[in-house]
């Protein structure tokens, strides 16, 4: 019994992105061996955590009330929408301090070879959210990969034929990088982008 429980266990933290078969045994090990009030912990807090938050109505980041504390802010910028991937994408954009705008998440990103399409993004939700006649400004912080690239680009055109202004989040090479070690692609779009 023990060994299947010690196996439940290690398939369940394998299922954490990044944790493989042996981080996940040794996080199970330390666990069990050291610390049983912090995975007793642990299992209260991710069933808490998988009871009460749910998404918020509307911009669908996480929150345990139905709209989420970003959105009830009256000190908020509500003529800036911000769309996001995901809720860690939004976590991001806060921790810098210098956005101050509303956020829309779209929980994903077009993948059409996932089967990834505009409704499973919310698109229709994000458009209607947009045209709510305060937003002014949209900008699409999708991630730069092809298919963030590919979401982005096809909300501007949805957006921008609703007469909003759309912007894109700026993209080139990191502060403190050299420039050997800089992906083609990235000093491509800097050059492009410079200022």
């Amino acid at each position: 019994m023990a060994e299947s429980s010690l196996n439940a266990l290690v398939e369940a933290l394998r299922r954490l992105p990044g944790v493989g078969i042996k981080s996940a045994q040794r996080m199970a090990f330390h666990l069990l061996q050291h610390d049983r009030d912090g995975a007793l912990r642990l299992a209260q807090a991710l069933r808490d955590a998988v009871d009460k938050v749910g998404h918020c109505q509307r911009c669908h980041t996480f929150s345990e009330q139905p709209v989420c504390e970003t959105c009830r802010d009256p000190q908020r910028d509500a003529r800036l929408l911000c769309v996001v991937e995901s809720p860690a994408d939004q976590a991001a954009l806060e921790r810098t301090g210098s956005y101050h705008g509303l956020y829309f998440v779209l929980l994903g990103r077009l993948s059409p070879l996932d089967g990834v399409g505009a409704r499973d993004i919310g698109v229709a939700e994000l458009l209607e959210r947009a045209g709510d006649g305060v937003v002014e400004e949209v900008i699409l912080a999708t991630s730069f990969t092809a298919e963030g690239e590919a979401t982005a680009h096809l909300l501007a055109q949805a957006l921008r034929e609703r007469g909003l202004k759309v912007t894109r989040l700026a993209r080139g090479v990191p502060a403190g990088s050299e420039l050997e070690y800089v992906d083609l692609s990235t000093i491509a779009h800097a050059l492009v982008e410079r200022r």
